[in-house]
């Protein structure tokens, strides 16, 4: 008798511990849905960046960076600011940002890089061009690419930085929090009117404007106004002739004060002043930092477009 109880109670803990070992194995594999890799004593995990290119990056990245002012706002926004080793020579917010190293991007300064031994690179889709991206991961540094298409975009990639560096919590609150002041800017009920049509201009020769697919148009929407661009094209930015400017109209025209776009682009193109922006003078300067850039300052940007064009 005695020796079966023993040989039962042994089969229950080898069972137990069998059970335990299943557990724990399984559970290690699926956290997060991560595969995990130990190089040189540094655990890696893959990640999949907004390209759909596949990464090994630093579980616990230590030493990171971004290669576009947007992004190194948003480090500044959600890392602890030991983590941001440097920054670009167009990185100038918040001002504490100017305390960190200049790498240079355009072009980019490899060698500086390779001695600040950054963990992981943030960069911006359209900032960073493949190639040099390429090089960077040639040297052993990741590259982690972020895209935009509206503002929601902004604080799904705050949070999504926030999971890798290990700051959830911070890049959640700091989430929440712009998108309630969001809410309370676009909550003021507008009169029934139509649409005004409103015009980016970012560049006078060639015509380049804030085209369809880029998230001026998103903003426009929360404030009861349409991008005067009426259809996506290749380009997010593109390049537009005088006469597809006088078909299309535009109520208002971001650019430029009135004064001083009357004295250089209407007077480069004297046709243009046909158009209702400029016979109601309806043409404004707006921030081009807040203009250009998908950083957590998007909340400034409609609630300076919201004080220009509906007032």
């Amino acid at each position: 008798m005695g020796q079966l109880l023993f040989r039962a109670n042994f089969n229950l803990c080898w069972l137990e511990f069998l059970i335990f070992i299943v557990s724990f194995g399984v559970t290690s594999c699926q956290a997060g849905g991560e595969k995990k890799q130990l190089i040189s004593g540094v655990e890696f995990i893959a990640v999949t960046d907004d390209l759909g290119r596949n990464l090994k990056i630093p579980r616990y990245p230590k030493r990171v960076m971004a290669l576009a002012p947007s992004t190194t706002e948003m480090l500044f926004a959600v890392c602890d600011e030991s983590q941001i080793i440097a920054r670009t020579q167009n990185c100038d917010f918040p001002a504490r940002a100017k305390s960190k190293p200049v790498v240079n991007n355009y072009p980019m300064d490899y060698e500086t890089l390779v001695k600040l031994k950054p963990d992981l690179i943030f960069t911006v889709h359209g900032i960073t061009p493949p190639e040099v991206a390429a090089r960077i991961q040639e040297l052993g540094i990741p590259v982690y690419f972020q895209t935009f298409e509206k503002i929601e975009d902004i604080f799904d990639r705050l949070q999504d930085i926030g999971r890798i560096v290990h700051r959830d919590a911070y890049a959640q609150f700091y989430s929440d929090s712009l998108k309630q002041q969001l809410k309370t800017i676009t909550a003021r009920k507008l009169k029934q009117v139509p649409k005004l049509k409103v015009l980016a201009i970012t560049w006078n020769d060639p015509i380049y404007v804030y085209g369809r697919n880029t998230l001026f148009t998103d903003k426009l929407r929360l404030i009861g106004a349409d991008n005067a661009v009426p259809e996506k094209m290749a380009q997010p930015y593109p390049a537009l002739t005088r006469e597809y400017i006088l078909k299309i109209n535009p109520d208002v025209i971001i650019g430029g004060t009135f004064g001083k776009m009357d004295s250089t682009f209407f007077k480069q193109y004297p046709e243009l002043k046909r158009i209702t922006a400029y016979q109601t003078q309806r043409i404004y300067a707006a921030t081009d930092d807040l203009m250009s850039r998908p950083s957590p300052r998007v909340v400034e940007s409609v609630r300076e477009l919201q004080s220009i064009i509906r007032p």
